[in-house]
């Protein structure tokens, strides 16, 4: 695809999956689903980082994404339930913007991919605050090692302990759901006429985890 066509395509999100799977194919880019995710807590502040897409629902229209519940990130989220996410893909000349509501994912969604990640990912995200001050890095050593005590690991050394037994997802991590209610899809052009598209839809509550699109409507925008 060299451009998104004269005519705008009904839906985005096919468009956007193809650029998702080039992205993954970029063999000198070591996190290609890698994105910007921007928030604004209860006092009006923006606030941005990166984070890891895990799961991108072409179907539904949503994005996931996993942290700790009362990170910086969650307790902005838990102020206002909305988000955007960014992704550029210089190599590819391409970047999309996708903004709407965010809600949890489901427990069991949650805790199939926790069981996926290495023990020690599980044991850190028992053991770190995520967001909050901490005294030394020897502090969050002293927290791992506790922590893998209490899974039945080393207390000594977690680093070089075998690994302990079924470590179970804490309740204060998890995933999120960001649902797409406006998706916009740049490709870079000539002389900086580059080609950019807006998409926009209605979402309805569709249950405690999920919302309902609209049909998709569409503008071109001047670059």
């Amino acid at each position: 695809m060299t451009d998104l066509g004269a005519a705008p395509p009904g839906d985005p999100l096919p468009i956007l999956k193809q650029w998702l799977e080039r992205a993954a194919e970029l063999t000198d880019r070591p996190n290609p689903h890698s994105l910007v995710l921007s928030t604004t807590g209860a006092e009006g502040c923006p606030d941005a980082r990166v984070v890891l897409l895990k799961r991108f629902d072409e179907r539904t229209g949503y994005l996931v994404f996993y942290t700790n519940y009362e990170s910086a990130k969650g307790r902005q989220l838990e102020a206002l339930a909305e988000a955007c996410a960014v992704f550029h893909w210089d190599r590819l000349g391409l970047q999309a913007r996708i903004r709407g509501p965010v809600l949890a994912s489901p427990a069991e969604e949650s805790d199939a991919y926790f069981a996926t990640r290495s023990w020690q990912s599980r044991l850190a995200a028992w053991s770190s605050a995520q967001s909050q001050p901490v005294s030394s890095r020897a502090e969050l050593n002293a927290r791992m090692n506790e922590t893998a005590a209490r899974f039945g690991g080393d207390p000594g050394d977690w680093s070089r302990a075998a690994p302990p037994r079924v470590v179970a997802r804490p309740s204060f991590w998890g995933g999120y759901r960001l649902f797409a209610r406006a998706v916009e899809l740049w490709m870079q052009g000539q002389a900086r006429l580059h080609d950019r598209i807006l998409w926009s839809r209605n979402l309805e509550a569709a249950g405690e985890s999920s919302f309902r699109g609209g049909p998709w409507t569409a503008k071109r925008l001047q670059p």
